[in-house]
Parts: structure tokens; C-alpha cells; sequence
């Protein structure tokens, strides 16, 4: 075969200079001490601003980082307590011994009161019972349970130490007052209502008999009735879009069930006067024939005439 022509690149022409794309240098990367500085200062500025959605992302950001850092997890529990996220909360301090308080603040917040109570007498024996925090939760959990005197006393003695200016003075007598109402309802007040009641449902009530335990059979027979009367309850709505416009139910009262029937055949017709005479009956359109009637003898004295 012969050999292939060479091809030469063609000159460049006059007045035209080639461009050449010089692509962009590659940042090098941040060290990952610059990078946890920056997200610091970042957290700080979200936290002062109240942006405490976007301050647990970058917590998230920080942790990635540096998963064992201390200060990041600590404000990240505390975000996610401000943001009453008390499940997450929980799921990040699960087995963390250091994050006791919190641990039993979460569980108290999800209606876990037995749990919150054995995580509280574990917080009371690292941090005492002087703790204001510690027996801040201990009131609460203590009225929540019923025990409104341990709550009343301690709340007495939060109120002793706390200075009369502050917004937690405030929250504590708030407190106080609902405790002391509990009490003495307990103590008193129920029996002030029942004195007041009539002398025939006191009568009744001293006289019948102690209530007994329901037993299996009036329990099915319950359950059954109340399956029955919520399906009678779910009967079927009007919709509203089907209702005349200036019709309001229950208030605008219901048409004529006979105002598709001629007015003769109403059974109101002609009920609050006299009749007319005449053929009452006959609809609109009959015209009465004036043709005489036939006679039976003789002869006609028109017979033979034509019509014209």
C-alpha cells in the first residue's frame, strides 16, 4: 500500500491569535481545625440570632468533623430541648451517664413518668438535692403524679430562694397557687360541694350499694353497644354544596312536599273558602262542547238542509 500523505496544521492566520481556556486552579481544602472554627463561629452567630433549626445542622456539621466533640453535643442537646425535640434528645444521650438531668427532663416532657423518676434519683446522686434544676423537675413530677403536698413544699422552698424579681419567682408562685388549690379541695372543698348538694342525692348516694367489678359478659355487652351507637352516628352528611344558597339547616323550614301537584289535587285546595261554581276540575286548555242534545221524536226541521 502506499504510504499515507502527512497532513500539516494549517497556518495561523493574520490578525488572529489562538485562545487558549486555562482552567481554574484547584482549591486545596480547608485543614479540618480552620474548617471547625469557622462552624463554630457560625453556631455562635445562629445561636444570638434565635436560628436554633439552623444551629443543629451545624452542630450535625461539627460532628461529622469530629463525632467526640464535647462542646458540639452539649449545644446540640440543648437545641434540641429549646426546640422540643425530646425523642431525638433522647435517641442522642441514650447510654451517656453525663446527661442524666436532661435524660429525665425528656422523659418527664413524653409523659414517661415512672422512667423520669428513676433517671431523677439517678441525677440527685451526682448532683444532690440541692440542685435548683433537679428540684425544679421534682415538683413538677411530684404534682403530675398527685403528690400535690411534696410538690406544695417543695415549691415553698424554691420560692424562699429565688429572687422576687425574676421570671422564675413568677413561675414558681404560678405553681405554688395550683398546688395549694389541689390541696385544699383535697382537704376541704369536696366536702363543701357534697354539703351542698340536695338532701335526696345525698340520701342516695349514702344508701346504694358499693359499686361492683364489671364482669366479662357486661363488659362484651358494652363494647357491642358502643360499636352499635358509633355506627348510628356515622350516618350520612349533607353536603353543603348541595344546599341551596340562603338555606341554612335546621333554621329555614322545608318545601311543600305537594308543590309538584296541580292545585286541585292539593289537600289544602280550596280549604279556607267557598267553591266556585262551575266545573272546578277541569285543567287549563278545555273548551265545554255547546252541541244541544238529540231528540227523540219527531221530525227535525233541519233535516235536508246542507251545511254550508
Amino acid at each position: 500500500m502506499p504510504p499515507k500523505p502527512k497532513t500539516t496544521p494549517a497556518p495561523p492566520q493574520k490578525g488572529k491569535t489562538s485562545r487558549v481556556k486555562k482552567q481554574p486552579a484547584k482549591k486545596a481544602p480547608l485543614p479540618v481545625a480552620e474548617r471547625l472554627k469557622r462552624l463554630f463561629t457560625s453556631l455562635c452567630a445562629q445561636i444570638d440570632g434565635g436560628h436554633f433549626s439552623n444551629a443543629v445542622k451545624t452542630c450535625d456539621k461539627i460532628l461529622r468533623l469530629q463525632p467526640n466533640d464535647p462542646d458540639a453535643l452539649q449545644t446540640k442537646v440543648f437545641l434540641l430541648l429549646q426546640t422540643e425535640q425530646y425523642a431525638a434528645a433522647l435517641a442522642l444521650i441514650e447510654g451517656n451517664d453525663k446527661y442524666a438531668y436532661e435524660k429525665a427532663y425528656s422523659l418527664y416532657r413524653t409523659n414517661q413518668e415512672a422512667e423520669a423518676r428513676s433517671a431523677l434519683e439517678e441525677t440527685k446522686r451526682t448532683k444532690g438535692d440541692d440542685d435548683r434544676g433537679v428540684q425544679h423537675l421534682e415538683a413538677q413530677l411530684a404534682y403530675r403524679e398527685g403528690s400535690y403536698q411534696a410538690a406544695f413544699d417543695l415549691y415553698n422552698q424554691l420560692l424562699d430562694t429565688s429572687e422576687p424579681s425574676s421570671d422564675e419567682h413568677a413561675d414558681i408562685l404560678t405553681n405554688l397557687e395550683a398546688a395549694q388549690k389541689h390541696l385544699e379541695f383535697i382537704d376541704s372543698g369536696y366536702l363543701r360541694a357534697l354539703d351542698n348538694l340536695p338532701a335526696s342525692v345525698t340520701g342516695d348516694l349514702e344508701s346504694a350499694p358499693p359499686p361492683q367489678p364489671p364482669s366479662a359478659a357486661a363488659t362484651l355487652a358494652n363494647a357491642l353497644a358502643s360499636q352499635e351507637t358509633g355506627a348510628a352516628k356515622k350516618e350520612k352528611k349533607v353536603r353543603l354544596k348541595r344546599v341551596p344558597k340562603g338555606v341554612v339547616l335546621g333554621v329555614t323550614p322545608l318545601p311543600d312536599p305537594e308543590r309538584w301537584l296541580k292545585k286541585s289535587e292539593r289537600s289544602n285546595f280550596n280549604t279556607g273558602g267557598k267553591r266556585k261554581k262551575g266545573g272546578g276540575g277541569a285543567t287549563q286548555g278545555m273548551v265545554e262542547s255547546s252541541v244541544p242534545a238529540p231528540s227523540h221524536g219527531g221530525k227535525s226541521g233541519n233535516k235536508g238542509k246542507k251545511k254550508k
